[in-house]
């Protein structure tokens, strides 16, 4: 008499469309790794060419490798170190901020026709009393400068208050030039500022934002318009 053995479990395969499907999904995926690559590969190349000076790029190469960034911070910062030396070709004035060297340049080509020391304002995350938060991160990369003010009457913002463990009263004060006498404002509220006045409750810089000597700003001040180019890095 045969011997029958356990019956063994037989599982469905899967469709075809369903393989396609995942084979299409891997290809996309890999494809677009690739991109990236490629993408970050070019920028590092135009900004490591024999053109720009050894003792910078060995800076720099000193710098990006001692970031802890992911992929797409790696791309930014790349992107805003590859625009700042394309300025430095052109004969446009601009803005640079080094952030570890906690200095702002106003330059026209690689010309430095202004220096300054800045205060950077701490990346935070600010909650006030009723559960509102607010996050800054210290702005980088290459942009054109939004608006500039220096005669402005607002109310104190309310993170202000946050940061003071304060709850913000309903009429909030308004302070002639709040933020500081000169303020060029930046993409996402972030600000280039001069020192608050005494009487404001903002001391120090802007979280995420960058405060520059009063002198300073306002010795550029008249060449700072929409088209003026930012890079911070």
């Amino acid at each position: 008499m045969e011997r029958l053995g356990p019956e063994r479990r037989r599982f469905p395969r899967p469709p075809l469309w369903l393989n396609l499907l995942l084979l299409i999904i891997a290809a996309a995926s890999f494809a677009y790794a690739k991109h990236q690559r490629d993408v970050i590969r070019r920028k590092t190349v135009i900004l490591f060419r024999n053109e720009n000076s050894p003792a910078e790029l060995n800076r720099m190469r000193d710098d990006l490798a001692q970031m802890d960034l992911t992929k797409e911070q790696l791309a930014t910062e790349l992107d805003g170190r590859m625009q700042f030396m394309q300025a430095q070709q052109g004969q446009n004035f601009y803005i640079s901020i080094d952030t570890q060297k906690k200095k702002m340049q106003f330059r026209i080509g690689k010309s430095v026709v202004r220096e300054a020391d800045i205060q950077i304002g701490e990346a935070t995350t600010v909650t006030s009393r009723d559960g509102k938060t607010w996050t800054f991160s210290p702005l980088k990369g290459a942009f054109n400068v939004v608006d500039k003010d220096d005669n402005y009457d607002s109310p104190v913002a309310e993170w202000v208050y946050a940061m003071r463990n304060q709850p913000a009263p309903a009429d909030r004060l308004t302070i002639h030039n709040w933020l500081g006498h000169y303020i060029i404002l930046l993409p996402n509220h972030y600000v280039i500022q001069s020192p608050p006045p005494p009487d404001s409750p903002l001391q120090g810089p802007k979280p995420g934002s960058y405060m520059v000597p009063e002198e300073d700003l306002a010795a550029i001040w008249p060449r700072i318009s929409n088209e003026t180019r930012v890079y911070i890095f």
